[in-house]
């Protein structure tokens, strides 16, 4: 009997396993889509779908059983991504929509090509920022305060360059900022002034504009304009000493150049204290700090001409006046105290008594006139002659010795040199 063979029993087809989903990176991106997305798991092989929620992925492809690299669609909010293969769809991962960042503004706007500002950047949507840059340069620092607020470090640049923001929504408009050269400070005119501060200085130089401080060592300027890039006028404070004036702009401080401060001129003496109302007296004024005296005044007039001795001593020459005015020394330290200086009207003479006598010397005269207070000299001819002040209008004199014949007399005073009046020497009898 011959043996019937048996078929093989039918083996069940396998059934695949559906994928698994551990991670997608990045799990947030922009709004727009079309960001790649790297998905890691399970089980890709043969895979037939990538979706981003309801939303297929605009592409994708299978690196292997373990990766899939996507394209994100468009999108909003939190979606769920998917993948499916003959062997199912997955389980999810969660995928964020962000968006975009919107930059508003920027403060400051603008700084020192060296870079190191810091610059507040205020808009919205910057949770998450990935990158600060001034132009195609990083900042050199940032800080994401909130979501409306970074706080970043401008990098070194120049000119003016845009601003952007990059968080995993995208990059975001631009605001421009503008890198400013640094101030340059070349002279200051004058270079002194006086301690109580007052004095208008010029600055000259370059890079002026928007200039935000002047100041004079540590102090700052009462006030200052900027009259263009290269000058600014500003009025020095009160100091002392030598001081360092420094202008700063959004560039960054200038280089210093000194301005001095000097003492006021103190007055201590005026030798003589009084003269002729004609003016022409030399006169010596005594004091500290006289060093560069750029006037003299006797009350409002100038004096006709002065000279800087020393430190120490002035000699002016008195202008015409009257009455007693206050004589002062300016220098670029300010204006001294004042000392008094009296204008004195000149003598007049109007009688001798008695207007003759004797050749020799001894004969009593009185001089009467006015302005005789202050009387300095008698003179009988070119002679001079012993005389007593009794007041103003009379002055007692004795008659030196002389020839015969007729001499004029006068007296002189700091107002100057009266008139003359005749004194008659009569030779005694012949026997």
């Amino acid at each position: 009997m011959k043996d019937t063979a048996h078929p093989a029993a039918a083996h069940p087809t396998a059934v695949a396993a559906a994928p698994v989903l551990t991670s997608a990176v990045p799990n947030t991106g922009p709004a727009a889509g079309n960001n790649n997305v790297v998905l890691g798991g399970s089980g890709f092989t043969g895979a037939t779908a990538v979706k981003f929620g309801a939303t297929a992925a605009v592409g994708y492809t299978v690196n292997s059983a373990s990766q899939i690299t996507a394209v994100a669609p468009a999108g909003t909010g939190s979606v769920a991504i998917t993948v499916t293969t003959p062997g199912g769809t997955s389980n999810s991962v969660t995928y964020t929509y962000t968006a975009q960042p919107v930059l508003v503004s920027v403060s400051p706007t603008q700084g020192p090509t060296a870079g190191g500002t810091t610059v507040t950047l205020t808009g919205s949507g910057f949770t998450g920022a990935t990158a600060v840059k001034f132009g195609t340069t990083a900042a050199t620092s940032y800080t994401v305060n909130s979501a409306t607020q970074i706080t970043a470090i401008a990098p070194a640049g120049t000119g003016t360059v845009a601003i952007t923001v990059t968080t995993p929504g995208g990059t975001s408009n631009s605001v421009t900022y503008t890198y400013t050269a640094q101030p340059v400070l070349v002279s200051v005119s004058p270079t002194q002034g006086p301690t109580a501060g007052g004095t208008t200085v010029t600055l000259t130089g370059s890079g002026f504009t928007g200039a935000t401080a002047v100041k004079f060592g540590t102090t700052a300027a009462t006030s200052y304009t900027v009259n263009s890039a290269t000058q600014i006028t500003a009025i020095a404070p009160a100091g002392t000493g030598a001081v360092p004036v420094t202008v700063t702009t959004p560039g960054g401080t200038s280089n210093s150049v000194f301005f001095f401060y000097l003492n006021a001129p103190v007055l201590v003496s005026v030798s003589p204290t009084q003269g002729p109302s004609a003016g022409g007296t030399t006169v010596t004024l005594t004091g500290t700090d006289l060093s560069g005296a750029t006037a003299v005044g006797f009350g409002a007039t100038p004096a006709t001409s002065y000279t800087v001795d020393s430190p120490t001593q002035i000699t002016a020459v008195a202008p015409a006046g009257t009455g007693t005015v206050p004589v002062t020394v300016t220098t670029p330290g300010g204006t001294s105290n004042s000392v008094g200086y009296s204008y004195v009207g000149s003598p007049v003479l109007t009688l001798l008594t008695p207007s003759q006598g004797p050749t020799g010397a001894g004969t009593g005269v009185t001089l009467t006139g006015t302005g005789l207070t202050t009387t300095t000299a008698v003179h009988f001819g070119a002679a001079s002659a012993a005389f007593t002040v009794l007041s103003d209008t009379a002055v007692a004199t004795v008659a030196p010795a002389g020839a015969p014949g007729t001499v004029p007399v006068d007296v002189t005073t700091p107002g100057g040199t009266s008139n003359s009046l005749p004194y008659t020497r009569v030779a005694a009898p012949q026997i």
